[in-house]
């Protein structure tokens, strides 16, 4: 079985992280993002995920390096096919027709690699194998609809009748969660050029009553901006603390769920959670408080600093006494000085900040 995820992003609302990675790369809960993904679709069978990269070279050499290393490390079949200019998030499938029609009928999965979840593929091959539809989409049920694109469908049976973008009056709350099971005569609706599978694909799959969807079950984000992605680690951790809470860390200095890589130090009086991942070689001193915040790869935090509610980017540094708070974002190898107040700061990589930060704003 195929799969095939979507990373032609530019991720610029995760910037500054994403400028030193592409999106999918960006580390979530101790990995990047996408290998949450490519683990789940391996674990149900899938033998080969294709990755649908954007035009710019830089991603072609970035990700070819990362798929050498998955293949390897998870003994699955990695491709890239790359776009020559922006192709939507249709246009990628028509591109790597090829490499995901192999003659077997079989349905392939399409991700969008900025959704986390609890990736229940099994049971949606098994619901795309009852209803006998074209195509299958995931569905979340969402509190504000009038925020997003609604799935109208009859609630029986799963069949999609229409979607309703941004409606005023409320038509359903349940919304495209950027999961899909396709057959492969899917590809036959799709022109190779710019095209949207939300807009102008789906619709037409409906409008012939061969469009399915299923409600997910569990959590659900789209981690492609910072407070989605602060939220998206409290329910991940939530979920992991439910179905493998062995892989949490335990102890008098922690609070609530937080994941810590084994290569990470923490010293003596630290008061760490709730929700928070500190990555692989983090040196976290003594007398530190974290909660609701991810500290990625070789990021040193020194004596009583304070992070809440931010995203510390790889090997970077908080001081002694520093606060970093508010949603603040500090890119690749920053360096906050000692009794530093960072508020709601976005800081682009390879910074020193030697002032504080009183209100939100952009440190370039």
């Amino acid at each position: 079985m195929k799969a095939l995820i979507l990373v032609g992003g530019f991720g610029t609302r995760l910037r500054p992280l994403t400028l030193s990675f592409p999106k999918p790369l960006v580390d979530f809960a101790n990995k990047p993002m996408i290998l949450h993904q490519i683990e789940a679709l391996k674990a149900i069978g899938v033998d080969e995920v294709v990755l649908a990269i954007n035009y710019e070279p830089e991603q072609l050499l970035v990700m070819s390096k990362f798929s050498k290393d998955v293949e390897t490390n998870l003994a699955i079949k990695i491709t890239c096919s790359q776009e020559t200019e922006p192709l939507g998030t249709a246009g990628p499938l028509a591109l790597a027709r090829d490499k995901l029609v192999d003659g077997s009928g079989q349905p392939f999965f399409v991700l969008n690699s900025d959704v986390i979840s609890e990736y229940p593929l099994e049971e949606m091959i098994a619901f795309h194998n009852a209803h006998g539809g074209e195509a299958s989409i995931m569905v979340t049920k969402v509190d504000e609809p009038s925020k997003y694109g609604v799935v109208v469908m009859e609630e029986a049976t799963g069949k999609v009748e229409r979607f309703v973008e941004k409606p005023k009056l409320f038509v359903g709350n349940k919304i495209n969660a950027g999961i899909y099971l396709l057959n492969p005569s899917v590809l036959d609706r799709i022109e190779l050029r710019p095209t949207s599978i939300e807009k102008e694909i789906f619709p037409q799959i409906a409008e012939a009553e061969k469009l399915y969807a299923m409600l997910l079950p569990g959590f659900w984000m789209d981690i492609g901006q910072p407070r989605d992605y602060i939220t998206g680690l409290r329910l991940y951790l939530d979920s992991l603390r439910k179905k493998s809470s062995s892989k949490l860390a335990t102890g008098p200095h922690i609070l609530g769920n937080v994941l810590v890589d084994e290569t990470a130090e923490i010293g003596e009086g630290c008061l760490i959670g709730p929700d928070v991942a500190i990555g692989p070689g983090c040196v976290v001193e003594s007398g530190v408080r974290l909660s609701r915040c991810t500290v990625m790869r070789g990021v040193h935090v020194k004596s009583y600093a304070c992070v809440s509610s931010s995203i510390i980017g790889w090997h970077s540094t908080v001081g002694q006494w520093a606060r970093v708070e508010n949603m603040s974002i500090l890119g690749k190898n920053v360096h906050v000085c000692d009794e530093i107040y960072c508020n709601g700061g976005v800081v682009l990589h390879n910074k020193e900040i030697k002032s504080d930060i009183l209100k939100p704003d952009i440190v370039m």
